[in-house]
């Protein structure tokens, strides 16, 4: 069992330089630069609502626009949580969240099972929520779930495209404590392996 769930990763392309300090057994603190205020307060709401310790920084292109910072942030996000969690023996491995959000509603449901997939059933109904592009939300949880090698389901709906969105990173931080809170000493897999 890894009992220090701490790490710290960078990413470095031609596109982009992110630096991530995560830390699953934390408090909710955050200090988050990404370049994109929007998705600033989307980490900063997912640090706070899971209880995570988390940093990110990064320096990309966003002159071209928003993807590839978004992109790059879910993959090394997902690697942070991927390496944290270790043999992921006693962890819970399966966890839940329902947010409301004013008119907005998101569940989510996520699964540590070492197979990424992802299901996304939101609709929005404009191009940018702030200074990200909407399309980008759906790859941030798709980027993630592939690096970090879990299955994602998030289904979300509202009026507001700002609501909706910050239910789904609430929804999906709640999901990810409870499947990532150490509760036992076993692995749950009948395979042996997660």
């Amino acid at each position: 069992m890894n009992d220090d769930r701490k790490i710290t990763l960078t990413r470095k392309t031609n596109e982009t330089d992110i630096n991530i300090t995560l830390n699953i057994d934390g408090n909710g603190n955050s200090n988050i630069d990404t370049g994109l205020k929007f998705l600033d307060h989307m980490l900063s709401s997912f640090a706070k609502h899971g209880f995570f310790d988390l940093e990110v920084t990064c320096k990309g292109d966003i002159e071209v626009d928003d993807h590839h910072s978004v992109e790059d942030i879910g993959i090394l996000l997902g690697e942070c949580f991927k390496e944290a969690l270790g043999d992921k023996v006693g962890i819970e491995r399966m966890g839940y969240g329902v947010v409301p959000m004013d008119e907005a509603i998101s569940h989510v449901a996520v699964d540590i099972s070492g197979r990424s997939y992802t299901v996304f059933d939101a609709d929005f109904e404009y191009q940018l929520i702030g200074d990200v592009n909407s399309q980008n939300i759906k790859h941030f949880f798709e980027s993630f779930a592939n690096s970090c090698r879990i299955n994602i389901h998030i289904t979300a709906k509202g009026e507001n495209d700002h609501h909706i969105c910050e239910a789904i990173f609430k929804a999906f931080a709640r999901a990810l404590n409870d499947a990532t809170k150490i509760t036992h000493d076993q692995l749950l897999s009948t395979k042996g392996k997660l």
